[in-house]
């Protein structure tokens, strides 16, 4: 099988390595299968799309709505790669699905809304399949209704007429949208078990997602929510896009 690409900017090695296996697992890939660029580390080197099957896109400390003269060197450049990338994404309509970070990428370049209206508080939240989402291949099986978990600064506002809405949430309308027919954001994070939430809040508790002091209980709410579903959106990914 061509590998899987992951895009990863996270800094902090514990939660970039944790973000892999997250992947890796509810991918069901083995490591082989699933190749890894941190592009906060480095350039995004030169790609051949027929090299592989797919591309993830991770979640990022980056926020694309952020005024672009606070933005650090670092984060303009990947803005940058990561939009040149989606040029040729889109144009091809290869598969990509990008995990949170997705929203505000791949928005972005579609002309999107992004900005911090819609953000939310890490913890569980109910997800709402719109009717494109209950008739979409990645999401078939799932029920109309399930929880996730989410955590962000900003999120879609508006969306362009180039994304068919797929699941929306009370506290953010758009949870999860695609562009042609294979490229996919979602909001939430569908990577991400409770243990994996955890190490998360305990790696960011000083990144102003919450107030530092109370990341106990929002690891006690963590623990306590039923976050069954998401996941399987990966694995459906990797099984319609796998290539050899």
């Amino acid at each position: 099988m061509k590998p899987f690409l992951l895009l990863a900017t996270r800094v902090d090695d514990y939660a970039a390595d944790a973000e892999y296996r997250s992947f890796l697992s509810f991918g069901g890939l083995a490591e082989g299968q699933l190749r890894r660029v941190r592009l906060e580390a480095g350039p995004l080197p030169e790609l051949d799309l027929a090299d592989y099957s797919g591309i993830f896109l991770g979640g990022s400390p980056f926020n694309s709505s952020d005024p672009e003269e606070s933005k650090g060197a670092v984060q303009v450049r990947v803005e940058g790669e990561l939009a040149r990338l989606l040029d040729t994404v889109v144009a091809e309509d290869f598969p990509f699905f990008g995990a949170c970070y997705g929203v505000g990428t791949l928005g972005r370049h579609q002309g999107a809304v992004i900005d911090g209206t819609y953000a939310e508080p890490i913890g569980a939240i109910d997800i709402t399949l719109t009717d494109a989402g209950l008739a979409d291949p990645l999401l078939t099986g799932l029920p109309s209704s399930f929880s996730a978990y989410v955590g962000h600064k900003e999120a879609c506002a508006a969306l362009p007429s180039s994304a068919v809405l797929l699941a929306s949430s009370a506290t953010c309308p758009v949870q999860m949208f695609r562009v042609r027919e294979n490229v996919y954001a979602t909001q939430f994070h569908p990577e991400l078990d409770v243990e994996a939430l955890v190490g998360r809040i305990r790696t960011y508790r000083h990144a102003g997602y919450f107030p530092p002091e109370e990341a106990e209980d929002y690891i006690e709410r963590a623990r306590a929510s039923a976050v069954d579903h998401p996941a399987a959106i990966l694995g459906a990914f990797v099984r319609r896009y796998a290539r050899h």
